[in-house]
């Protein structure tokens, strides 16, 4: 005789995961608080601000990257310059949009700032093939000039004469 061995239930989440959502949606408005699948919606509702959290980041590398390339690629800066200016822009809308939605999010830029400057000197790098030790490990400007949107590493402030 074989041993049995029961399977798992197959749950509304697992078969539709839109019928388990609209569920959930009408459980809520019900107050129907006894019957919801609370494991899985505490793993969504987790995976929500992980979400967020992915998306701002991943801007922030992207724009870093961007920054690298205006301050950097001087061999391509003339024809790309206006396309890289408009990445720019691109990026920090979207940051600020992610902050008008989660303001709480601006600490965890600043904590994330370094590990996707880094990241996006590497993406920098692999794209532009310049020697590493050119470009600074750490970060060559600030969050704050980062997200400033009249803000830009190139060209280089002019010293003032008298």
């Amino acid at each position: 005789m074989e041993p049995q061995v029961k399977a798992k239930p197959t749950s509304l989440y697992d078969e539709d995961y839109q019928r388990w959502l609209d569920q959930t949606v009408a459980q809520l408005k019900a107050r129907n608080f006894s019957d919801l699948d609370l494991e899985n919606l505490i793993e969504e509702i987790e995976s929500l601000g992980r979400s967020e959290k992915h998306a701002i980041s991943s801007y922030l590398m992207c724009l870093c990257e961007h920054l690298l390339k205006i301050k950097y690629w001087e061999s391509e800066r003339e024809m790309c310059l206006r396309g890289w200016k408009r990445e720019v822009i691109n990026f920090r809308l979207q940051i600020q949009e992610e902050l008008e939605v989660s303001p709480s999010l601006k600490s965890f830029l600043q904590d994330v700032f370094r590990k996707q400057y880094k990241n996006g000197r590497k993406l920098f790098l692999n794209a532009s093939e310049l020697n590493a030790y050119l470009i600074p490990e750490e970060p060559v400007f600030s969050l704050e000039q980062a997200l400033d949107e009249d803000w830009l590493p190139w060209p280089p402030e002019s010293s003032s004469r008298s």
